[in-house]
């Protein structure tokens, strides 16, 4: 696992502060040995302008089945808000009633139950149940085709998880429901000031962002493709092309990219995942994601260990398929000339790489950046980013191919023997990591002079 992501449509500020710091903890203790630390990033997902259903019988853990041809009662009456059962369902959406119109449709729980309406009142609609199941607690709705009035990016509830996520030292922010580019600028200045460093990671799951999707990417750090929600607002045989169109747009751009939603769903019940899924996962790779989630699988499912442990092995599957050499040749190619000292050296480093066979990439990084131009590039080989911020090293947790690692030690008084040492230290972390072993070519890439931003040098090196 490299990030943990926490989704805030659930639980109190006290429930996920408790978890960060079981996560932390977790980090701690799994290793003293520097050579083998692996930091975990924290993401904080939004509620943002999504609908909800209530509580289940007034608990969460409650479910309840919908059978169809039933008719249920939609309500938004602050009263019944832990009154759903068979017959009423709570939403936390007092606009609803002037949204639909007869014979509209609602989803609920990734369009795996449905509803169609058939009469609608002042805080209600009577619905009839096309698509039965069973209703959990605080699960997801969707109207699609409806202009939802009234929903901002950033509610005031929002705000206040952000708040909490900066006071709390988070990563990043996986940003619900981003339709416009304004709508990632209004999460930014939710941040302020002392978010200014967290990564906001746009989450794609409407018509909307599909339509304003090069926009978004320009403002955003990073996307998430949200193919849950996504795939109730657009039609479902559209759904992979949207995810392989922007999988594509930000491989071109150089920002990381995030697979999510019933990757693994049936792990949530099974020991073993559906063939169908296993190439899922494995095309996600292919397509060119920087990540890929799981999301039931590991909140609530039965075998969280065995989910994360199957997608960790189809991932390693699919990486060792691709032609990494030809996809370089392909993003140089779609890639504009650059000016940028960096970037040029990065591009210099992944074709040397290939060129020398090397074992890994050791990068020496200020701020990330350098890593992450490498990454861009999609070497064979593993990118060593070594780096004496925490943050840093978590962050780079987003990166395709990208093995953070933390130097604790104080500079040297030289600053040469200081580089000497960071480089020495990515060396003892890829032979004890089985990267490379001694004799074998590693490539070295470093600044010229202390500090971000001065990147130029590029070395070929063999392993002492």
């Amino acid at each position: 696992m490299n990030i943990a992501r926490l989704n805030f449509s659930h639980g109190s500020h006290e429930y996920h502060g408790e978890t960060i710091k079981n996560i932390r903890e977790a980090v701690e203790t799994i290793t003293s040995d520097p050579l083998y630390y692996r930091p975990v990033a924290i993401a904080l997902d939004t509620k943002g302008p999504e609908i909800r259903t209530g509580l289940v019988k007034g608990k969460v853990e409650e479910e309840v089945e919908l059978v169809k041809g039933n008719n249920v009662r939609v309500v938004t009456a602050e009263s019944d808000k832990d009154k759903t059962d068979g017959k009423i369902i709570w939403v936390d959406y007092p606009n609803l009633p002037k949204v639909l119109k007869k014979d509209g449709k609602i989803y609920i729980d990734d369009g795996l139950i449905g509803l169609r309406v058939l009469d609608i009142g002042s805080d209600w609609v009577d619905t009839v149940v096309e698509s039965g199941g069973m209703l959990c607690s605080r699960k997801g709705v969707n109207l699609p085709g409806c202009d939802l009035i009234g929903m901002q990016a950033v509610s005031p509830r929002d705000e206040a998880d952000l708040r909490f996520g900066v006071a709390q030292g988070v990563d990043m922010v996986f940003a619900s429901f981003i339709r416009s580019a304004q709508d990632v600028k209004d999460v930014r200045r939710a941040l302020g000031a002392h978010g200014r460093d967290i990564k906001v990671i746009s989450k794609v799951e409407s018509r909307q962002g599909v339509q304003n999707f090069e926009q978004i990417l320009a403002e955003s750090d990073g996307v998430m493709v949200a193919r849950g929600d996504l795939g109730i607002e657009i039609p479902a045989e559209k759904v992979f092309i949207a995810q392989k169109m922007m999988i594509g747009r930000c491989n071109s751009a150089g920002k990381p990219v995030i697979c999510a939603t019933q990757m693994l769903e049936s792990m949530v019940t099974h020991r073993r995942p559906t063939r169908a899924e296993g190439s899922d996962v494995a095309n996600a790779v292919l397509d060119g994601a920087d990540c890929v989630m799981l999301s039931g699988e590991t909140a609530k499912g039965l075998f969280p260990v065995e989910s994360v442990a199957m997608m960790h092995s189809i991932c390693r599957e699919a990486e060792a398929a691709i032609f990494h050499q030809q996809l370089f040749e392909e993003l140089r190619r779609l890639t504009p000339l650059s000016s940028d000292p960096t970037e040029v050296t990065a591009i210099g480093a992944v074709e040397s790489s290939f060129k020398c066979c090397a074992g890994a990439i050791i990068v020496l990084t200020t701020t990330g950046r350098s890593a992450h131009l490498l990454s861009r590039y999609r070497p064979r080989c593993p990118i060593i980013a070594v780096t004496r911020s925490p943050q840093v090293t978590r962050q780079s947790q987003l990166l395709r191919g990208v093995f953070p690692a933390l130097f604790h030690p104080l500079p040297a008084p030289v600053w040469a023997d200081d580089v000497d040492n960071r480089v020495n230290f990515g060396m003892e972390i890829g032979k004890a990591r089985g990267f490379f072993k001694s004799g074998d070519m590693v490539i070295v890439v470093t600044g010229w002079i202390p500090g971000s931003g001065h990147t130029n040098i590029m070395r070929a090196v063999n392993v002492p």
